[in-house]
């Protein structure tokens, strides 16, 4: 199974970093002869006195090596959206140059150059950034035959939700808050999607929009579908056979399971009982597959799904409501 590593920004400077100041690159500049690159105003003021790289010593021109030095934008657009804060100080630092420096001429500069690009703009997220982002039931169905009909985008309207969440904030938290908003049993999963494809649980908000592209030109659409949850084979001991016994894939499997964990669940005592579920009871809202969670069911809204409630419903192990 293919595992994700998580890696510290400092394992990345080396990659990022000027050689020649000591800090993140500001307008890569890259030598076409050896490919190293370095922040324009540093590289430029080194080839005034030298021919040479200053990394790999490869001459860079015979006599004019700015000849052979190009501006790297996509190096400098990885550079801005791995190191937070750095493209929103930079344009402050321009902007605050410019004004002490009114007599300096900036009309042939760009806005960049001016320092008079926003974030929104040059689409560079921060941590801390709230996202607006919409969550609507997949259809597969309609997914396939398209969206032309003025009856869907009505139906569609209806069942959409808005949030405003952290960047920061993973899928892994967005399932759970609709787990527990819609009160979706443990035996089914929830899937995140962006359009047709699911999304993994570590994925932020902030690695969606800069995967797919999002232009901030409205929410951040995503969708979500229930699935009943893949069983898991246990193994009773090392070298015992494979037995017959399964359990349903919960968050928790994919999350943390040490204890104390938020995925972790609380014991339960041995007195206590487990209500028992009817099976003449109505199908679970919006999900006709399921059944009601402690063999109570809420009223669906006319579009099928089952609305968000204005608070989260408490209910104790007997299937009294608090």
């Amino acid at each position: 199974m293919h595992r994700t590593t998580r890696i510290k920004i400092t394992e990345l400077n080396p990659h990022l970093m000027c050689v020649l100041c000591g800090g993140y690159f500001i307008d890569a500049t890259t030598i076409v002869e050896c490919l190293h690159s370095f922040c324009k105003m540093c590289i430029v003021r080194y080839l005034e006195t030298s021919k040479y790289c200053p990394i790999c010593d490869v001459q860079v021109h015979k006599t004019k090596p700015l000849l052979n030095i190009r501006s790297d934008k996509t190096l400098q657009d990885i550079v801005y959206k791995l190191v937070p804060g750095l493209f929103k100080n930079e344009m402050k630092r321009r902007r605050d140059f410019y004004a002490e420096h009114p007599s300096v001429d900036a009309a042939n500069g760009s806005n960049e150059d001016r320092g008079e690009v926003a974030d929104e703009d040059k689409r560079i997220i921060a941590d801390d950034e709230i996202i607006s982002l919409s969550i609507e039931f997949f259809d597969q169905n309609r997914f396939e035959t398209g969206h032309g009909e003025d009856k869907e985008t009505t139906k569609e309207a209806n069942v959409k939700r808005y949030l405003q969440c952290p960047a920061a904030m993973t899928v892994m938290h967005l399932r759970k808050f609709l787990r527990s908003k819609m009160d979706i049993p443990c035996t089914f999963q929830i899937e995140v999607m962006y359009e047709d494809e699911p999304l993994k649980d570590y994925y932020t908000l902030m690695d969606i929009a800069y995967i797919y592209t999002w232009r901030r030109n409205g929410p951040l659409p995503l969708k979500y579908r229930v699935r009943p949850a893949c069983k898991k084979l246990k193994l009773n001991s090392p070298g015992s056979a494979v037995t017959g016994s399964t359990k349903p894939e919960t968050e928790s499997d994919s999350g943390s399971e040490k204890p104390g964990s938020p995925a972790t669940p609380a014991p339960v005592s041995a007195h206590t009982h487990t209500p028992t579920t009817s099976s003449s009871s109505p199908p679970h809202p919006g999900f006709p597959h399921a059944s009601p969670v402690n063999g109570v069911s809420t009223k669906a809204a006319p579009n099928g799904q089952a609305p968000f409630s204005n608070k989260a419903s408490k209910g104790t192990l007997n299937g009294s409501l608090g």
